[in-house]
């Protein structure tokens, strides 16, 4: 089993998984905050609701999703803290785990993966939590691939202390 330290959330060291999305500051808005993609022309924008059941660090990870073809971005409505965890393509239809990274992203911290990013599902920490996300969706398998992790070899994300 292969300890991954989470750490906090950076835009430095989110970028090359995509944007980290924070507030606008002093100004009153702030526009193209992320980079949004969308690879087919008959998708249609998703603008959904997701609720996060909470978990515990050490967190053993089980699975990993990615979005081919669409960008996806979640906005923290009413969160503590949640994890992070990202990687690169090993090939075709793998995450490359070797390179997992996970990051604890605080409740004002938005995220936005870029296309075909491998990520974990959405998991909250601390307690519940409520996000809006926004993907391209077309009802086809090509909306979200899953990649399963056997039970012998899966990583585990520890707090960074």
């Amino acid at each position: 089993m292969k300890n991954i330290v989470a750490r906090p959330l950076t835009p430095e060291a989110f970028a090359p998984f995509g944007q980290m999305l924070e507030s606008p500051g002093s100004v009153a808005r702030l526009d193209y905050a992320a980079a949004l993609e969308n690879r087919r022309a008959h998708a249609k924008a998703n603008l959904l609701l997701a609720r996060a059941r909470p978990t515990t660090l050490p967190h053993e990870v089980a699975a990993m999703e990615r979005h081919p073809d669409s960008t996806q971005s979640f906005f923290p409505l009413d969160v503590a803290r949640y994890l992070v965890l990202v990687c690169p393509d090993a090939g075709p239809d793998a995450p490359d785990l070797e390179q997992l990274q996970a990051f604890i992203a605080d409740g004002k911290q938005g995220i936005s993966y870029n296309a075909g990013t491998w990520h974990h599902p959405m998991t909250a920490l601390d307690r519940d939590g409520l996000f809006a996300a926004l993907v391209w969706e077309d009802g086809s398998p090509r909306d979200t691939e899953w990649y399963h992790l056997d039970k012998t070899n899966r990583p585990v994300v520890v707090a960074d202390n």
